[in-house]
């Protein structure tokens, strides 16, 4: 297992990974980054959401089809989807909108963190076809897919360039809001 000093370490090291091998994920490692997820916040602590492990090869393939054909989900042993039950979400943050993609968000970031911290890769899919993959996986119709992630060990052409970020001033401001 990786060692990090600290969050940032984590934090710093996190990619999106889009090569995977084919080395299965132990079971000790997928039931730590699960917890990850479960002990996130949650909007009045409701917990408002259910992951779906697939590992079946032929799901994988199929979803990796509703996420617009992105061919490298199916390399990974393993692929989540985050779904959320919205009529158990809390319905009104900041008056007008529900908390279920904050709470996933939030939740998902948690497992992508503990995954990293495990060398283990991921990355954020958001590109999908909401229907394919409730169709493929037995979502029902009040249930939402916020995002989807591969899970495996990166592979031989996994090393993703550091990416920029904005500096601070751009990013913050203090008292009031400054474009």
């Amino acid at each position: 297992m990786r060692k990090f000093n600290n969050l940032m370490e984590i934090i710093n090291n996190r990619r999106s990974i889009r090569s995977y091998s084919s080395k299965e994920v132990e079971p000790e490692k997928l039931d730590y980054i699960i917890d990850a997820f479960r002990k996130a916040p949650s909007a009045k602590n409701l917990q408002p959401w259910k992951l779906i492990i697939v590992k079946d090869k032929n799901k994988r393939k199929d979803l990796a089809i509703a996420c617009n054909n992105q061919s490298f989900l199916e390399e990974a042993p393993i692929i989540i989807a985050a779904c959320a039950k919205e009529d158990e979400a809390y319905g009104v943050m900041g008056g007008y909108m529900s908390s279920y993609p904050i709470d996933i968000a939030i939740a998902l970031e948690h497992l992508i963190l503990a995954a990293t911290e495990l060398g283990l890769g991921t990355c954020w899919i958001g590109a999908f076809k909401e229907k394919l993959v409730k169709d493929i996986l037995g979502i029902p119709e009040n249930v939402r897919v916020v995002a989807l992630t591969p899970l495996g060990y990166p592979g031989p052409h996994s090393d993703t360039p550091k990416r920029g970020r904005k500096s601070v001033s751009e990013i913050v401001c203090y008292e009031k809001y400054v474009d």
